[in-house]
């Protein structure tokens, strides 16, 4: 049985919709050639419904293996403790750039390890991460593989990865199987934060919120968990085990808090949290101590500290059509190059690189934008880095608008006033900057601006739209919101098994070292080179600074 990954209204020859596992299927001992755009990745929706009807589930490939962080060892470890004394749930709140889902990974291989040979051994898994998904789901699944929570004790682990627009889905498929998750990971975990959304109800099925027994253990991993106590239902399962009350006391999350004490009012509009400082201060208190005060504790939070930047790369899963309109760019491209270097044409070298590059950034121009649009909602600001106007910075910046989006642009001669639009970013009111220039603009949060503003204190996150050849510009460019005590991490995208992907590995590891190593930059150039078969270019030609 193939569960296929077939795109809203793509054809699907000899392929079959069903309706019980909302996913086209097909019957066969190997999959058609028209079918082969379809096969799902691994661990996505369709790749574990498909392993839960097949006797024997595919493997997941090797990926480049990751050395854990010590924050991430530590981090797991007292997750694994609060699952082994019997926690139903744990909150993990690092700062960004802290390393939570590697420690999530982690996290599960040693509960799968402490369970194996128990009457509930951890068999399957299911992590809810926030959209896009051509961006987060290969990013877990790289992740899963890197720290290897493919297996655990010799024994499977089936990994279901899903976006929490697509929740449904799987909601849906427990309904229709009986399918249960013995470990839920919910990542961007304040994404529930609000019960009157079909979000919640498909959140409640699949995380067992409203059941006592049959239920996974649930890790919540956020770096903002809310604005407010009221916004905690998806911890009411913990608090209710904490007070020793049943579960359905804590359906109503508002009027049990103030039973219990907090400084929550209901008013016309639904219910409030006071505004007085003190008052708020002894409520938070008797919040961590619910998390933090049981034995083990059930919440970590480790601020980021001040040091180097973080970036990481975002691999983008290119649709079937994206990937052919990629690799016959790529085709065309090493041909030019080819042409080019045996008649030592610089010039048509130069120009077919940039070409190449421009085309290859806007096939994945939507999934920045959805990337982008995702961050906005999680009340964060988005600095975007691109090298290119036509095909990239207008197209991104275009779409954003049409989405509703204020969008400040700092690219292009004399388009825009600069320093306006760079204030229009700070105060907060274009929550997006899409900029082509490397250095001498500050857009990191609570920068003392001209007249004695200062500007917003929203958290800032930047993207490299494409991978910098440069690690010294790479530097730099992250030094416009990463400066002055702001921690301020960062993405790099790049089209998944491509040739882009390669260029943004080499990037982020010699990016730690350009600020103290002498030549790390150049060892980076020359690699990046020969990847591109540009290595008779100069070096000028990757730089951006003829």
């Amino acid at each position: 049985m193939w569960v296929l990954a077939v795109p809203f209204r793509a054809p699907a020859p000899g392929a079959s919709w069903h309706a019980g596992l909302s996913a086209h299927v097909y019957v066969g001992s190997s999959l058609p050639v028209a079918l082969a755009p379809y096969d799902p990745p691994p661990c996505s929706f369709e790749r574990f419904v498909e392993d839960e009807l097949n006797a024997e589930p595919r493997p997941v490939p090797p990926a480049r293996a990751m050395t854990p962080r010590p924050e991430q060892v530590t981090g797991a470890a007292a997750i694994a403790r609060h699952a082994a004394a019997g926690g139903r749930m744990f909150l993990l709140g690092d700062d960004p750039g802290v390393g939570k889902t590697g420690t999530a990974v982690l996290a599960v291989q040693q509960i799968a390890a402490h369970r194996a040979g128990s009457a509930k051994p951890v068999r399957t898994v299911l992590v809810v991460a926030d959209r896009p998904a051509a961006i987060t789901v290969p990013h877990w699944t790289r992740s899963i593989a890197a720290f290897g929570g493919a297996a655990v004790e010799g024994q499977d682990l089936r990994w279901c990865v899903t976006t929490w627009d697509r929740l449904g889905k799987v909601a849906a498929l427990m309904k229709a199987t009986g399918v249960r998750f013995d470990v839920v990971v919910a990542d961007e975990a304040h994404m529930v934060r609000h019960t009157t959304t079909q979000r919640w109800k498909h959140w409640k099925a699949v995380s067992g919120a409203g059941r006592v027994k049959d239920v996974p253990f649930v890790l919540l991993a956020t770096a903002t968990p809310a604005h407010t106590p009221l916004e905690l239902p998806y911890l009411a399962p913990h608090f209710a085990a904490v007070h020793g009350e049943p579960l359905k006391d804590w359906a109503d999350l508002p009027h049990r808090l103030a039973v219990h004490g907090f400084h929550v009012e209901r008013g016309r509009y639904g219910w409030s949290w006071t505004e007085d400082a003190d008052e708020r201060r002894a409520d938070l208190a008797l919040l961590r101590g619910w998390l933090a005060d049981t034995d083990p504790p059930a919440t970590l939070h480790r601020p980021a500290p001040w040091g180097p930047v973080s970036v990481t790369g975002t691999p983008v899963a290119l649709t079937p059509a994206e990937r052919a309109q990629y690799e016959a760019e790529w085709s065309e491209f090493r041909a030019e190059m080819q042409l080019a270097r045996r008649k030592r044409e610089t010039a048509r070298g130069r120009a077919a690189l940039l070409r190449f590059r421009q085309k290859a950034g806007l096939i994945r121009a939507a999934a920045t934008v959805d990337w982008v649009k995702a961050q906005v909602e999680a009340d964060r600001q988005v600095a975007v880095s691109v090298e290119f106007v036509e095909t990239a910075a207008d197209p991104i910046r275009e779409a954003l608008l049409d989405g509703g989006i204020t969008v400040a642009g700092i690219y292009g001669r004399d388009r825009f006033d600069v320093e306006a639009e760079r204030l229009r970013f700070q105060t907060g009111a274009a929550p997006v900057c899409v900029f082509t220039v490397t250095a001498s603009i500050s857009l990191h949060a609570g920068e003392l601006l001209p007249g004695g503003l200062t500007a917003s204190t929203t958290p800032r996150v930047g993207l490299f739209h494409q991978p910098r050849f440069s690690g010294i510009a790479a530097r730099q460019v992250t030094g416009r919101t990463h400066r002055d005590h702001q921690v301020s991490p960062w993405r790099v995208a790049f089209a998944e098994d491509t040739v882009e992907e390669d260029v943004a590995r080499v990037m982020v590891e010699r990016l730690a070292v350009t600020g103290s190593t002498a030549g790390g930059d150049t060892a980076a150039l020359q690699e990046i080179a020969e990847l591109l078969d540009a290595d008779w270019l100069p070096a000028t030609s990757l730089t951006g600074d003829c």
